[in-house]
């Protein structure tokens, strides 16, 4: 049904597929793909935090009917690993979302399908086989907004992910780069969009503050977002205990920490280092889920340790559908899944409920 060439012998694990897909992917789309903000400080740490935390190794556990199977926002699952939102997936797929949505419909994994998705909402729904959420850059046009939202629902996604942390970013490697989207591709759910006013500043002025940021969203419309939605909403870009309290009191039903890949705000921490505090903040009120830096089953697990309900993983599965295309996908899924299993039996947890913070070596 979709292009999947052969995967190269000997690719094991996500670092394989990230050497794999650098290959093959055209240069300046990868400088998209794989760069982040700035000086990209924020975009190691979110690897180096997770190396750092180490994990205490239990022995003869009773290991009997164990399972990675969850409940979350009233969606049951196999496994706590969701794929993450990743924008114009056709630049390394000419059937981008389309074959993502294959891959992890075959993997019971759930897609958060981007607002700039390369290819239309409504087509990857009826491709997909697993439960799809949608993912929302709310729009300087509030009724193009509400369109969206009610064509999500339509289609039949599950959740509302709204993406609150860039509105503006700095990405020096694209600009070395000379990226831009080639012909062909494009961010097909806007189209019709109506254009921005003219920026009402000279750049003498201020291009960001009197610009970029005009029609930018504010807590205001987490308050509309909940009136004109059935569906649950989260915020992802929350890192701060104070903006995870405020969304909670705002009624939000989950969190995502996430410091959108090191894209950003630079010299951020790591997604991981933030967790604690906004789950200590949140009081599992709601779920809290993590993204960013996510490569290993052990990372899962740590992440499962420090307050997550579960985790998104973005470019390790884009580098698997370059690679391999929805083979490529299911790939990447099933070594995170097994390898949190062998984690999890290693650190005796026979379920996700039984993960807490004793299986870190704290010493």
């Amino acid at each position: 049904m979709f292009a999947a060439p052969p995967i190269p012998p000997g690719t094991v694990s996500l670092s394989d597929y990230e050497l794999a897909a650098s290959r093959k992917i055209d240069a300046k789309a990868w400088a998209y793909i794989a760069g982040g903000s700035a000086d990209e400080l924020t975009l190691r740490a979110n690897r180096d935090a997770f190396d750092r935390l180490r994990l205490q190794g239990r022995v003869l556990s009773d290991m009997q009917g164990a399972n990675t199977r969850l409940t979350l926002l009233g969606q049951e699952m196999d496994h706590p690993i969701l794929l993450a939102p990743v924008a114009f997936q056709r630049l390394v797929h000419p059937d981008g979302e389309l074959a993502a949505a294959f891959g992890a419909a075959a993997i019971g994994a759930t897609l958060v399908v981007s607002t700039q998705a390369s290819q239309p909402m409504e087509r990857i729904a009826e491709v997909a086989k697993a439960p799809l959420w949608f993912q929302l850059y709310i729009q300087p046009d509030r009724g193009f907004t509400a369109a969206l939202i009610r064509r999500a629902e339509a289609a039949g996604y599950r959740a509302l992910v709204v993406t609150v942390d860039a509105p503006v970013s700095i990405r020096n490697r694209e600009q070395r780069a000379g990226y831009s989207l080639p012909p062909g591709i494009e961010a097909v759910n806007l189209r019709g969009l109506p254009p921005a006013p003219p920026n009402r500043a000279g750049l003498a002025e201020s291009e960001v503050f009197r610009g970029l940021l005009d029609g930018a969203a504010t807590w205001r419309d987490i308050a509309w977002l909940r009136s004109v939605t059935r569906l649950p909403v989260l915020l992802k870009g929350i890192m701060a205990p104070a903006d995870a309290a405020r969304a909670v009191a705002e009624g939000v039903d989950g969190l995502i920490v996430s410091n959108h890949g090191g894209r950003s705000l630079d010299t951020m921490p790591a997604s991981i280092e933030a967790l604690p505090r906004v789950a200590e903040a949140v009081a599992g009120r709601v779920p809290v889920l993590l993204d960013g830096g996510i490569r290993r089953g052990t990372d899962v697990l740590k992440a499962l340790a420090l307050g997550a309900k579960a985790v998104l993983v973005g470019r390790p599965y884009v580098y698997g559908l370059a690679v391999g295309g929805p083979v490529g996908v299911i790939h990447v899924l099933k070594i995170l899944r097994t390898e949190l299993e062998i984690a999890m039996a290693l650190t005796g947890r026979a379920s996700l409920g039984a993960i807490d913070r004793s299986v870190l070596w704290e010493g």
